[in-house]
């Protein structure tokens, strides 16, 4: 059983489903705009189609895809796919291609929305976020088992994850980074991955992994594993090794 805790803006509605099973069939976040006095066009809903469509098409090549399409403002979506670093290409395109259909049967009427699973995140708005910190969505996931010495723990998990929250943000063309960090006590290890939208600088990236990083040791402190994500980055560590090879 898992815990979680969400922040959101007044025009999100955002839930998640904290069990999911072992093939991560099931989304992790799920976020949908209620935007008052706002309704999604049939030209909206089409150019919206075309465009998953697209850089779903696109994404599974570099693990990241972005674009917008639309004769107008008000009928324009933007959108990004972004697949986790180390996800082979095709488990990129079927978790792409998931996404797309779970959001659009649970947001039918949403001009925005992102929905994020183990291997991707999918999110698109009718305005234009490239390269902006999204700070409306923000999630934090853990299980309930703790660690036997909590301070330590926490302590060498954060350095991991600001190492890699360095290294993502300017040491890799992907802002995607993991590696491991040994605990003394008790001859543990713990396992970390951080990763950023590809539409973001490399400062921004820093930024989002810094703030997503420093809410752990409040909601998951001591916990055998936890991710902190949102629309823009997430970080994950865990005891056991979670990275594929």
């Amino acid at each position: 059983m898992s815990s979680s805790r969400l922040t959101s803006s007044l025009y999100l509605l955002a839930f998640a489903l904290l069990l999911h099973n072992v093939l991560g069939t099931d989304p992790l976040l799920r976020s949908c705009s209620i935007t008052p006095n706002s309704s999604v066009t049939s030209s909206y809903k089409t150019s919206l189609s075309v465009l998953m469509v697209s850089i779903n098409q696109l994404a599974p090549v570099e693990g990241f895809a972005l674009g917008s399409l639309g004769q107008n403002n008000l009928d324009r979506p933007y959108g990004l796919v972004l697949c986790i670093g180390d996800v082979s290409s095709s488990d990129c395109r079927t978790c792409a291609v998931n996404a797309t259909r779970e959001i659009s049967k649970s947001c039918p009427d949403s001009k925005r929305a992102v929905i994020a699973y183990d291997n991707c995140l999918l999110k698109y708005s009718e305005k234009d976020f490239f390269g902006q910190i999204d700070d409306e969505t923000k999630f934090y996931m853990w299980n309930g088992n703790n660690v036997s010495n909590p301070v330590l723990f926490t302590e060498k998990t954060i350095e991991l994850l600001s190492q890699l929250a360095t290294k993502a943000s300017y040491n890799s063309t992907k802002l995607y980074a993991d590696g491991e960090m040994d605990i003394p006590e008790g001859s543990m290890k713990v396992y970390g991955l951080t990763l950023c939208t590809r539409d973001l600088s490399s400062a921004d990236c820093k930024k989002c992994l810094d703030g997503a990083i420093g809410g752990l040791p409040r909601d998951a402190y001591g916990k055998e594993w936890a991710r902190a994500f949102g629309g823009s980055c997430m970080a994950i560590y865990k005891i056991n090794p979670f990275v594929k090879a």
